[in-house]
């Protein structure tokens, strides 16, 4: 499989100065070293602030970041950023919208409780020569946490706006879903003939934990509720959830989720 793409999401968790023994100061390090280690190609993140987004950037100059604040369509609030590596990647396009009945505004819908966003790019391959590739586009999510029926409408939302946006082209879907294989949010994604699992497609997945962890806690909570779909013109080499640990302390309280994929959609 050749030009395999290193991808993977991970909520980096937002730096709140109530989470003592887990501060974004103490975790910053360990999170810039695990990206810089594991060589992702394209990062999506989910509850950067402003500030830890541009921190990361400062670190790993040789990312470009798109993406928004939620509560305002500029800065304020969470991000769902999206890094690329620039000597591999053109963007073409990018944009995102809001997953509520207003998706071209802040806000959020039916049962959420906090403004939710996807923020999706378009690009280019610089792999290949320009004329034996297509693009394809990146999509990144964060379901909210409390409404289900938010989880449902959204993951019926963005199966739309991939429709609409990409129109058939490849696509890269990833995101905190706060929803596990169980659900209806993930079967509507998973079941959709549109995309698939990740996980179902490589050979051999690594995966010995679920994504949430609680900050390393032993805890009910902990599920598969971050996750990596594809459409068919993409091939999974590995799937994994990555464990890294400093101090027995987690760098998130998510792993992050990681695929190596295959460009197989030559022209």
């Amino acid at each position: 499989m050749n030009n395999l793409v290193r991808i993977a999401t991970y909520n980096l968790r937002y730096a709140n100065n109530k989470d003592i023994g887990n501060l974004w100061v103490d975790r910053s390090p360990v999170v810039i070293n695990l990206i810089r280690f594991h060589e992702f190609d394209i990062l999506a993140t989910q509850e950067g602030l402003r500030s830890p987004l541009e921190e990361i950037n400062s670190s790993l100059p040789y990312y470009d970041r798109f993406g928004i604040g939620r509560d305002d369509g500029k800065e304020a609030g969470e991000h769902c950023a999206i890094f690329y590596h620039k000597e591999k990647f053109k963007l073409l396009e990018g944009g995102n919208f809001w997953l509520s009945q207003t998706p071209e505004k802040p806000g959020f819908g039916w049962d959420a409780r906090h403004n939710r966003i996807c923020t999706w790019i378009k690009l280019q391959s610089l792999l290949q020569p320009l004329d034996k590739t297509m693009p394809f586009f990146v999509f990144n999510a964060h379901f909210d946490h409390y409404g289900e029926g938010a989880r449902n409408a959204g993951s019926e939302l963005l199966l739309r706006k991939l429709g609409e946006l990409a129109a058939g082209a490849p696509c890269i879907v990833l995101g905190d879903f706060n929803s596990d294989p169980h659900t209806q949010a993930y079967k509507t994604l998973a079941g959709s003939q549109i995309l698939t699992d990740a996980c179902k497609l490589a050979d051999h997945p690594y995966v010995n934990n679920p994504s949430f962890n609680s900050w390393g806690k032993d805890s009910p909570e902990n599920r598969m509720i971050d996750h990596i779909f594809l459409t068919k013109e993409f091939k999974v080499k590995k799937f994994g959830i990555l464990t890294d640990t400093y101090f027995s302390k987690t760098p998130s309280d998510h792993f992050p989720v990681m695929a190596e994929v295959g460009l197989n959609y030559e022209l």
